[in-house]
This record gives C-alpha cells, sequence and structure tokens, in this order.
C-alpha cells in the first residue's frame, strides 16, 4: 500500500509541475472542454496537449468522455484523497493569478466557435 500512495503523489506532483497542465486545470475547474477548445487555447500542437491531458489523466486529476468524434475533458467529479485537496488547492490558489484571467477571459471567446469550425481551423477542410 505504502507504493501506491508514493506512485500517486509522484504522478500528481508531476502533473502540477508544468505550467500549461496547470492552466488547462484551471480551465477545467468549472467547465468540461473539448479537447480542440484547449488547443485553440494553447495553439500548441494537437500531440502536446494530448500528452498534457493524458499526465493530468493518469494523476487521476481530469476524466474524459468521448461523444461522437470529440472528447471532452473535465475535473474528477468525485476526487479521491489527494486529488480531492489539489483540486481544492487549485481553486484557491491558481484563481487569482492573472495569466489565469486572461485564459478564463479567452476561452469564453473559443467557446463562441462551433467545434466543428475549429477543427477545420486547425487541421484542415478535411477534417469533419
Amino acid at each position: 500500500m505504502p507504493d501506491k500512495i508514493l506512485v500517486e503523489a509522484t504522478g500528481m506532483a508531476k502533473a502540477l509541475g508544468d505550467e500549461t497542465r496547470m492552466r488547462i486545470l484551471a480551465l477545467l475547474e468549472n467547465q468540461e472542454l473539448c479537447a480542440c477548445q484547449i488547443i485553440e487555447m494553447f495553439e500548441l500542437a494537437n500531440s502536446t496537449i494530448s500528452r498534457h491531458l493524458a499526465v493530468l489523466k493518469r494523476a487521476g486529476l481530469v476524466q474524459s468522455r468521448k461523444s461522437g468524434r470529440w472528447i471532452y475533458f473535465s475535473w474528477v467529479e468525485e476526487p479521491v484523497g489527494n486529488a480531492q485537496f489539489l483540486q481544492q488547492w487549485l481553486s484557491t490558489v491558481v484563481s487569482q493569478d492573472p495569466q489565469v484571467r486572461q485564459d478564463r477571459e479567452r476561452m469564453r471567446e473559443i467557446l463562441k466557435i462551433d467545434p466543428e469550425v475549429l477543427c477545420r481551423i486547425q487541421n484542415g477542410k478535411d477534417c469533419c
């Protein structure tokens, strides 16, 4: 059992050890986002955002669901142990950051764009 606790804590520390992942978590705090919306927000390659989301998912901080061709991400609904503590901490600390406030403003604009349009913008006309 102690090994599992250490592995879990290490995964969470790794997940929180990157500014982009922290910003992604802050955006997911009160909403579910499609992967394409997250990609648009950070203007990074699909593979880069996918890696960040995979780290967050392995750490037990986010969950995903597939709906048609779209994959949506959100905070874990019922966090267990340290994940619950980290969500509370993140809500308090990160929400005060000016970059997070800017990200949330920009995401409000991105959410006005249909996901299919975002997909075409990101991947070309053959995407959807």
